[in-house]
């Protein structure tokens, strides 16, 4: 009697799960083709999408939450200094100062 009552839930739940499973297309299968109400309901949906794009605000700037936290300006990059030439020596590279 146990047995037959646990075929029976296992049966019982998994035909709703079975229902909810939609088809996957086989290899070579071709989709069907869509009426024109289908077709209609995609275009005033696609409309309704870039309508929709056409409402959100353009940005208005760069975006720094901790700009009003900040008391100085952020610090400026300093000039190129002169660097020290390398000269070919004898002995290998040597360094000279900038004149």
């Amino acid at each position: 009697m146990r047995i037959l009552f646990a075929a029976i839930m296992i049966a019982g739940l998994a035909g709703p799960a079975y229902a909810q499973d939609k088809a996957v297309p086989r290899y070579g299968e071709t989709d069907k083709e869509k009426t024109a109400q289908e077709k209609q309901t995609e275009r005033d949906a696609e409309k309704a999408y870039q309508r929709s794009l056409g409402n959100i605000p353009a940005k208005a700037g760069a975006n720094d939450p901790w700009g009003t936290v900040r008391i100085e300006p952020p610090p400026k990059p300093a000039a190129a200094s002169p660097t020290a030439k390398k000269t070919k020596t004898s002995s290998g590279t040597a360094t000279q100062k900038p004149q």
